[in-house]
């Protein structure tokens, strides 16, 4: 997201709870009106004026995302990608405690395998029906998808972050961008959308209130990461925490 996007989600958090304590204040004026002529206001009338948990939570990530960006204005190619990958690394934490909370629902749930690898008499077996008859030990679509979405956002922001990294440190990339901007005479921080496609390894810009746009491809073919590469560098990383 860039900062102006995240500026305009915080801006419609604030605008749906302002919303709720607009309605809360007005059917208070008239809860009182009628109060005073012996009118009883049916329950959860005042629904309306409830703030959510959705709307908190759409709220606080907007806050934290807005806390988080850079908003200084980039001058160069490489202060853009830069300041990208500082904010695709502060949604990559969130994702991931997003991550370890589904993923600690699952393994709760897997914990089960214990019990029933061991189960072999009817006690056995029939407590383990009761255990699985729980929320605890039970798996249902909502946590599946919950952890699937998680893991689907730390692969972006992770790609995302990787990415932009890479192409700070690409001087033929950042030299080709910042001469964009110069032939055309507008700043490169005043980008509007920025967007990296992986699989065609291709990054597009645009400078929608200069009216330029353009795309750069091909930049990071010697920087991509395979599924058996991150395996092995786990490995690797755990194996040297462990020799500590």
């Amino acid at each position: 997201m860039t900062g102006q996007e995240k500026l305009d989600a915080l801006i419609a958090s604030l605008g749906a709870i302002k919303n709720r304590v607009t309605d809360a204040g007005t059917m208070t004026v008239g809860a009182v009106g009628y109060a005073a002529l012996g009118g009883t206001i049916e329950d959860d009338a005042f629904d309306d004026g409830l703030i959510t948990q959705a709307e908190l939570d759409d709220y606080l990530a907007a806050h934290a995302l807005v806390i988080g960006h850079d908003y200084e204005t980039a001058t160069t190619a490489q202060q853009l990608f830069t300041q990208e990958y500082q904010a695709s690394m502060n949604d990559l934490d969130a994702a991931i405690d997003l991550l370890a909370d589904a993923s600690a629902e699952i393994l709760t749930a897997t914990g089960i395998m214990e019990t029933a690898a061991t189960a072999d008499t009817s006690p056995e077996q029939t407590a383990l029906q009761g255990m699985m008859g729980t929320d605890e030990y039970s798996i249902d679509q909502a946590e599946v998808d919950a952890y699937n979405q998680a893991v689907a956002q730390v692969e972006s922001y992770a790609q995302q972050a990787g990415a932009f990294m890479a192409a700070a440190n690409n001087t033929e990339l950042t030299a080709s961008i910042d001469s964009y901007a110069q032939v055309n005479t507008f700043v490169v921080g005043n980008y509007t959308a920025i967007t990296y496609t992986q699989n065609i390894d291709e990054f597009v810009i645009n400078w929608d209130d200069d009216g330029f746009g353009s795309g750069w491809q091909g930049y990071l073919s010697e920087d991509m990461v395979s599924a058996s590469e991150l395996f092995t560098a786990c490995l690797l990383y755990t194996s040297d925490a462990a020799d500590e």
